[in-house]
C-alpha cells in the first residue's frame, strides 16, 4: 500500500495504518534527531514526542502528500524544544559525555565539527537532505521556502563543509 493511502487510513483512525507509517519513517526520524541533538537519549525522546503528537494530530492533516514534511516539522520543533531545555541547564551541570557518539553510528569528529560550523537552518537542510534523504521540494515544504533557495543553501553549506574538512 502506498504512503498516501496509509495516511488517509490513519487520518480515518486506522491504528495499524499509523503503525505502518511509523515503521517506514522511524529510522530517518531517529537519524535526523540524532545528528541534530548528538545524543541517543535525546533523539529517542524527540522521536517519541514527535510520534505522539503526530498520532494525536493526524486527523488535522489536509494533504496526504504533505505527511512527510508535516512529520519532520513536528520533529524539528521537538528537537528545538530539547535544545532550548538543555540551554537552560547551567554550564556546570552539562554532561561532558553527551557528545560521545555510540560505536554503531560513529561520526568522525571532523565531520561533526564541519556540521557545527554551519548556521542552524543550513545544518538542518544538510541533515534533511543527506541523512534523511529528502528532496529540495520536500525540504522547502518543511521550511516554507522556495525549492531553489533550498538547493542554493544546500550547495553553499556543503561547499563550506568541504572547505572546513580540507
Amino acid at each position: 500500500m502506498n504512503g498516501n493511502k496509509l495516511v488517509k487510513k490513519a487520518r480515518a483512525g486506522d491504528k495499524q495504518a499509523f503503525a505502518t507509517l511509523y515503521i517506514s519513517y522511524k529510522d530517518s526520524l531517529y537519524r535526523y534527531a540524532y545528528y541534530k541533538l548528538r545524543s541517543a537519549e535525546d533523539a529517542k525522546d524527540a522521536v517519541s514526542a514527535c510520534i505522539t503528537q503526530a498520532y494525536m494530530g493526524i486527523a488535522s492533516i489536509r494533504d496526504e502528500k504533505a505527511f512527510s514534511a508535516w512529520l519532520f516539522r513536528i520533529l524539528y520543533r521537538e528537537c528545538c524544544a530539547i535544545i532550548r531545555r538543555k540551554a537552560q541547564i547551567t554550564f556546570a551541570e552539562i554532561d561532558e559525555n553527551r557528545y560521545v557518539v555510540p560505536d554503531d553510528t560513529y561520526i568522525r569528529s571532523e565531520l561533526s565539527e564541519a556540521l557545527d560550523s554551519l548556521a542552524t537552518e543550513d545544518r538542518d537542510i544538510v541533515l534533511l537532505s543527506v541523512v534523511a534523504g529528502y528532496s529540495s521540494q520536500e525540504i522547502a515544504q518543511m521550511f516554507r521556502m522556495n525549492p531553489s533557495t533550498v538547493r542554493s543553501r544546500l550547495s553553499r553549506a556543503l561547499g563550506k563543509m568541504r572547505q572546513f574538512l580540507e
